[in-house]
């Protein structure tokens, strides 16, 4: 079993980097754009990443939205689908 405070850190920072990338994650969800069954696996790949606190350093560097994710970044694809949905997609 995965320890609460750990999913609560890896929601956190899929959230952040969801808003790093101009995504409002919660919105996603209301709108049913993201379902919970999704969100609940993108937390999960995150709890599998071995760069959690380089992304939490990370993040909280950032002053502006960035276009794409870092390469580790295991949410990356559901991310850019998500921009891509939303036309938020760099050209």
């Amino acid at each position: 079993m995965i320890d609460p405070d750990k999913l609560k850190t890896h929601a956190a920072l899929f959230d952040r980097m969801g808003k790093a990338v101009g995504l409002d994650l919660e919105e996603e969800a209301i709108s049913g754009s993201l379902q919970f069954e999704e969100i609940a696996e993108a937390v999960l790949r995150c709890t599998r990443c071995a760069c959690p606190k380089t992304c939490s350093r990370y993040l909280g560097t950032l002053t502006q939205e960035i276009d794409h994710t870092p390469d580790y970044c295991r949410n990356s694809d559901l991310l850019d689908y998500l921009k891509e949905e939303r036309g938020l997609a760099a050209e």
